[in-house]
């Protein structure tokens, strides 16, 4: 498959990947969530002469195409019969157990953020011959359009099963309220540095990258747990 190079490319493939799924798929929930996200920040790293809150607008498209990619790499991956990257293979185990949007949304989230995002950044700066530190104020920047997504999932969620949290769903509720999107990039650009750091020791540098796909896989798989729609399903007694 042809490689991504802009934006508009990026935003072409998540809409053609939305158009080949039912809306319920799992993997389709996060993908849609991903092309609202993608694009707004192209709104704003292709704004030109309109105002935009990036110091390196240039940088920042750069750094959101190969963000993309290993989202693309992993739905690609699974189309063609491969396992993807450990962090992404609950998502799409679990892509058709039923589970509520949200759960698909911020589990998606969780691996895009929390295993993705650092390996972009080092790519980025590694392309451009730049510190990770050089595009800090940016990848701040972003969390006010990602906050404002995420504030639109969990509203939504809130509509499909009301206020009233009960003992078959309360547990599931819990953990995804535990889960913060400022919390997660931090953590990101913590790993970011360490990563940036161990790029002159290949061998432990792989581990290390090996051992954060495993750990985030463990936590998009708790974030997938089953609970809501089976207590949902059940007739009372």
């Amino acid at each position: 498959m042809q490689t991504i190079e802009t934006v508009d490319e990026v935003l072409g493939r998540l809409r053609a990947i939305d158009a080949s799924l039912p809306p319920d798929d799992g993997v389709a929930v996060f993908n849609r969530m991903y092309l609202t996200v993608t694009e707004r920040i192209g709104d704003l790293v292709g704004a030109g002469t309109r105002r935009t809150p990036f110091r390196d607008a240039a940088a920042m498209a750069e750094l959101d195409v190969r963000f993309a990619r290993l989202w693309l790499d992993a739905h690609d991956a699974d189309a063609a019969g491969s396992r993807p990257a450990s962090a992404w293979r609950p998502l799409f185990e679990e892509r058709a157990a039923g589970r509520l949007p949200v759960q698909y949304a911020i589990a998606g989230m969780n691996s895009h953020i929390e295993h993705d995002l650092p390996l972009a950044v080092t790519e980025t700066c590694t392309a451009r011959g730049c510190e990770p530190d050089d595009l800090h104020a940016d990848y701040e920047a972003v969390n006010v359009v990602l906050a404002s997504v995420e504030s639109e999932v969990r509203r939504s969620f809130l509509s499909d099963v009301g206020r009233a949290v009960d003992d078959r769903i309360g547990p599931v509720v819990h953990v995804l309220s535990a889960w913060n999107i400022d919390k997660a990039r931090d953590l990101s650009w913590v790993t970011t540095q360490t990563l940036w750091a161990l790029r002159g020791t290949r061998i432990l540098r792989g581990r290390f990258a090996d051992a954060l796909a495993h750990t985030v896989g463990m936590t998009t798989r708790v974030l997938l747990a089953p609970g809501i729609e089976d207590g949902r399903r059940r007739e009372p007694s």
